[in-house]
């Protein structure tokens, strides 16, 4: 199932799931009224369904089933916000080697620019290491978590920060938690995966170049208001069979900008789930993001975004994620 967090012409948002290639949405517990003739709470947010467990979604497989033509809406009739507006937690995690190693060398020489002598500053770099890729890489999962209260959805503006002048976008997707989880090993953790969707974690790449040196992680080279996009919907992990076999696209203005495969991941979900589980409670809701696919970032290409620029990552079998950049200063 596709499930969707929409806002109606006229109402607050609702749970909905996407039933064709032409975005037809179903209002799951307003469908479910009509059917059963009583209210289902569980079906009225996404987070709600996860939390419900299997007999919620079962509920709402049942509705679709003999879902009432009056519940029906058309997706550009509607707004489309992130599949769980507000989520729990969020964590974005590495996984992918190839952009590490070609994002490290890139903010090498992004550095070295803003100097006086870039050529000697680069040299310095290389020369010390500072800026590679870390060994814990390897010995471990790395990540950091998320602004929450930043998230946006498909087709919304993304605020350009007032503090930087190299904005950039991320490829990537991730997996909602399914259920509580406390010491899972990794092989029993595909059954802790609710479903899957698209991420793009806005960068302030100069902001983040400076600040990675304290050596605490990314602050405000991320965290800014709308910086987190996700969408355009949650596809239940029953429908997604593998997913480590998924093309991954990024475009700008139309134009392909880079391109990857889910294939290539150095740590899969089970991986991560494994590891943030170790004694450490995580909770129905929470978002685990894979990181930048190898080639999803322009920082690997030392190109960057402009305002009004319009960023699309499409991942085979979820859909595409647009947002459009806003300088509003």
């Amino acid at each position: 199932m596709k499930l969707v967090t929409f806002v109606p012409p006229s109402g607050k948002p609702r749970a909905g799931a996407l039933v064709d290639e032409s975005g037809t949405i179903v209002d799951l517990a307003s469908a479910y009224n009509e059917i059963y003739g009583e209210s289902a709470p569980d079906l009225e947010q996404v987070l709600a369904i996860i939390e419900g467990g299997d007999d919620s979604l079962d509920r709402a497989y049942e509705t679709l089933k003999k879902h009432p033509s009056d519940h029906v809406y058309r997706c550009t009739d509607v707004k489309l916000l992130a599949p769980i507006p507000r989520p729990p937690q969020m964590r974005d995690c590495l996984c992918f080697e190839l952009h590490l190693v070609q994002a490290f060398n890139a903010a090498r020489q992004l550095k070295a620019n803003n100097s006086p002598d870039p050529t000697a500053a680069l040299a310095e770099m290389e020369r010390t290491g500072v800026l590679r890729v870390p060994s814990t890489f390897y010995d471990q999962p790395i990540y950091y978590k998320c602004n929450r209260f930043a998230v946006i959805g498909t087709d919304e503006d993304v605020l350009w920060p007032s503090y930087s002048r190299v904005l950039d976008f991320e490829l990537e997707f991730g997996c909602f938690i399914k259920k509580a989880a406390k010491d899972v090993p990794a092989a029993a953790a595909r059954d802790y995966i609710f479903g899957y969707t698209i991420f793009n974690d806005f960068t302030a790449r100069d902001a983040q170049t400076e600040e990675m040196g304290g050596q605490l992680g990314p602050a405000k080279g991320k965290d800014f208001d709308t910086a987190n996009a996700m969408g355009p919907c949650l596809v239940t992990a029953d429908e997604m069979k593998d997913p480590y076999n998924l093309t991954m696209i990024a475009r700008v203005n139309g134009e392909e900008w880079g391109r990857g495969k889910s294939d290539s991941m150095h740590w899969s979900f089970e991986d991560l789930i494994a590891w943030i589980s170790r004694s450490e409670t995580i909770y129905p809701g929470e978002f685990l993001g894979s990181g930048t696919v190898g080639n999803g970032c322009g920082l690997e290409q030392m190109r960057f975004l402009q305002a009004d620029d319009i960023v699309e990552l499409e991942v085979e079998g979820i859909g595409v994620l647009r947002n459009t950049m806003r300088k509003h200063f």
